[in-house]
């Protein structure tokens, strides 16, 4: 298989999204031009994204959603659980663990860690939230996976050094600062703020337009 681009792999947990649509509305076919309506793509680029793995689709008859959808989770990973820890139990930390369609996508969020001694022993909907003393050691001995970073930026360099070195090779990074660590280290940095100024910026964009 050809290297994927990054565009074409940011659209699939959107095909994702909207083939779990269709099967909840018993659909059972789609084609890629009533999938680009929905997803306001075109059907040639559905087509494109899709061929990178082989189809899926038969012409003049479409793509069954189940097994579209099914194959696309097989892509995305979804077809194995995923243990995750969550550094950091302030309010996004505990939103995030609180979500319950991550626990039926497969992550599971075993445990939280803060040095809040709040916040220390108590839970979320699914997991304890503990001493992050404890942090180190706990990954090591439950075969974590993924580690979601809520925390400031400073200590959340020096956290993900540190779990670099007891095996964690994959980070969901919300910390205010682009993770770079050297090796093999996936990383996801998702800045929030970045998101709502996108958005801020359409508005001032569509505010002038509609002044001049």
């Amino acid at each position: 298989m050809n290297k994927i681009s990054k565009a074409v792999i940011s659209r699939l947990p959107r095909y994702y999204r909207y083939l779990d649509e269709l099967r909840t509305q018993k659909i059972e076919r789609v084609s890629s031009k009533e999938l680009s309506e929905m997803m306001n793509v075109t059907a040639s680029q559905i087509r494109q994204d899709l061929n990178n793995f082989g189809g899926f689709g038969q012409q003049g008859y479409g793509y069954n959603v189940q097994y579209l959808y099914d194959e696309i989770g097989k892509l995305l990973g979804l077809d194995t659980p995923h243990k995750m820890v969550i550094v950091g139990a302030g309010n996004l930390g505990q939103a995030i663990a609180n979500y319950g369609n991550f626990k039926n996508r497969g992550f599971q969020i075993t445990a939280l860690f803060d040095k809040n001694p709040n916040l220390i022993g108590t839970k979320t909907s699914d997991a304890e939230i503990m001493d992050i003393e404890c942090l180190y050691d706990y990954v090591k001995e439950n075969q974590v996976e993924i580690v979601a970073l809520t925390l400031p930026k400073e200590p959340a360099r020096e956290i993900a050094e540190k779990l670099v070195a007891c095996g964690i090779k994959a980070f969901w990074n919300f910390a205010h600062t682009d993770l770079k660590i050297s090796g093999d280290i996936i990383v996801e940095n998702v800045h929030l703020s970045e998101s709502l100024m996108k958005l801020t910026y359409r508005i001032s964009e569509k505010r002038n337009h509609n002044e001049e």
